[in-house]
This record gives structure tokens, sequence and C-alpha cells, in this order.
């Protein structure tokens, strides 16, 4: 088993430097330590000082060298769209406020299948579209990876 105990942003590495990827959902993205397999059957130790976000796009860097590639997995989602860029913002704010993990498309938003929240963007008049594709939902504020909730008081 390789040990993995870095994480090198997308865009920062060079890709010849890959030789596997694993594909993992947005909740399995979220890690400290754990086993993952690459499709090309590497058997990889997670082992980071702090739990970290992978990123679609992100590499595992090895002790040994080279490079991992992380890809998100296509999970069930909805794609949310307004009829103005006003509507979509508010929309945006209204799911924010909800603390829900919300990707940031530049005409559109996704988030998890939620019939609650469905109808709510409905409401709001937007217009809701049941897909499949990778989830990569915007950052918390207050620091890098998983949004993370707060108090209110």
């Amino acid at each position: 088993m390789k040990r993995f105990t870095a994480v090198v942003p997308a865009g920062g590495f060079d890709p010849a430097a890959v030789f596997d990827r694993v594909v993992l959902d947005y909740d399995s993205r979220h890690r400290r330590r754990i086993v993952l397999y690459g499709e090309a059957g590497t058997v990889v130790l997670l082992d980071l000082s702090e739990a970290a976000h992978l990123r679609h796009g992100d590499a595992l860097k090895g002790e040994e060298g080279g490079l991992i590639l992380v890809s998100a997995a296509p999970e069930r989602l909805v794609e949310i769209r307004a009829g103005s860029q006003a509507e979509l913002i508010r929309i945006a704010w209204h799911l924010g406020n909800r603390h829900l993990p919300t990707q940031l498309l530049p005409d559109a938003l996704r988030i998890r299948t939620d019939h609650v929240v469905e109808e709510m963007v409905r409401g709001l008049g937007g217009t809701v579209t049941a897909i499949e594709a990778p989830f990569d939902p915007e950052g918390g504020a207050y620091g890098h990876g998983a949004v993370h909730g707060h108090h209110h008081g």
C-alpha cells in the first residue's frame, strides 16, 4: 500500500506524473485518513496531517513520488436555473442561508436532490432539473473546503 501525505491543487502539477485516479463522491472527498482504491489497481493510504476537502482535479502526492488524480463521481443532483441573474442570485442567497453545499456555475446552481428545497426553489421562481453529474460545491467562506455550519445568535 502506497502512502500519500499531500494534496496538490488542480493545475499545480504535471499531468505526466499522474499514474492512477480515484473517483469519489462529495462526502468521500473530505478526508484526513482513508484507504482508497485507484482505477488502475493502486491501493492508497491517504494520510494527511489534517482533514482536507479534495476538489475535482486535485492530485494526491505519494511519499515515494508520483501522483493520483482525484475525480468527482457523478451524483444525483438538481440543476437550478432562473429567468434572470437577479432571480438566480436570490435563490443562491436562500440556499446559502440554509448552509446547503452549492455548486456555482455561470448560469445555474447545483445542489443535491432534496424535495423540500426543490419546492422552495420553485416557489422563488426557479426551475429545477434532475441530473447526474460530478458535484464540486463552493467551499466555506472562512476557510478552504467543505462548508461548515456556524451558530446564529
